[in-house]
């Protein structure tokens, strides 16, 4: 199917025309394999869970074997088609080539990347009270370690004609919430993705990339937080795969999915 796009880069704020760019669509849904990160809890559960309901075979990636395998039985007992886990630590570039390699190996049809690991940093300190440490870590983990593992999955997710999307929040400051390590980290993230869509769009390369920001979600990343206006892991997940799955080009976007996530 051929669609004739903008790239709406958010992170600078630039909305540039787009070539036309092939996009496979599968009418076998079970030839697609997902690989999700942070896929053992909260919006990667949900993401993961969601797209296997519909279909996709879906492939954990995670830190910790125990608790993957606890993901894995809940997702199987849903009727999710679990092909297995992938130890994914995005702070070790070496854990990172490794795994490229073991899923390039065993799962050479993968199409689809979910970038959703992540950590939060020190959300408890205001800016003139972070330490370096914490900012010099949370970049590891969700710019650099995200980037190793996006590159390195490149060129099998090209082969595949598939898709990158990229869980984050926007790289504009809010007044009401604005962790530095974190928010900056994201922001670095936007821009990668930025650059990415740009540069293969002019390629013309059938890969594609975009990001979501799920809106505030209860999770264990802010303390299982619960105030007026947050969802639950359930319906993002539910709300992402259908955004995932709804056939259209995506390629260069910042798509809020809270204002199309709607309980009743």
């Amino acid at each position: 199917m051929e669609m004739p796009q903008t790239c709406d880069c958010r992170g600078t704020g630039n909305t540039l025309p787009l070539q036309t760019i092939s996009i496979k669509i599968k009418k076998n849904m079970r030839e697609n394999i997902a690989l999700v990160t942070g896929a053992n809890k909260g919006i990667g559960f949900g993401i993961a869970k969601h797209l296997g309901k519909s279909g996709w075979q879906v492939i954990i990636g995670a830190r910790d074997g125990q608790r993957a395998e606890k993901a894995i039985n809940e997702l199987k007992s849903t009727g999710v088609d679990v092909l297995g886990w992938v130890n994914i630590e995005l702070r070790d570039l070496a854990n990172i080539e490794q795994a490229a390699k073991e899923i390039n190996e065993r799962y050479p049809r993968l199409s689809l990347l979910v970038n959703n690991a992540g950590i939060p940093g020190d959300m408890s300190v205001d800016s003139l009270h972070t330490e370096l440490s914490d900012i010099k870590e949370t970049l590891d983990v969700n710019f650099i370690g995200t980037f190793a593992l996006t590159k390195a999955l490149m060129p099998l997710l090209t082969q595949n004609e598939g898709r990158i999307v990229n869980v984050t929040v926007p790289s504009e400051i809010s007044p009401y919430w604005h962790p530095l390590a974190y928010v900056a980290s994201k922001a670095a993230q936007n821009a990668m993705m930025g650059v990415m869509a740009i540069e293969l769009q002019q390629s013309n390369t059938p890969l594609e990339v975009f990001s979501v920001h799920p809106g505030p979600t209860t999770t264990d990343l802010n303390g299982n937080m619960a105030l007026p206006g947050f969802h639950d892991i359930e319906i993002v997940g539910e709300k992402m795969a259908e955004l995932i799955n709804d056939g259209q080009n995506h390629q260069g976007e910042f798509i809020e999915l809270y204002p199309i996530v709607k309980e009743d």
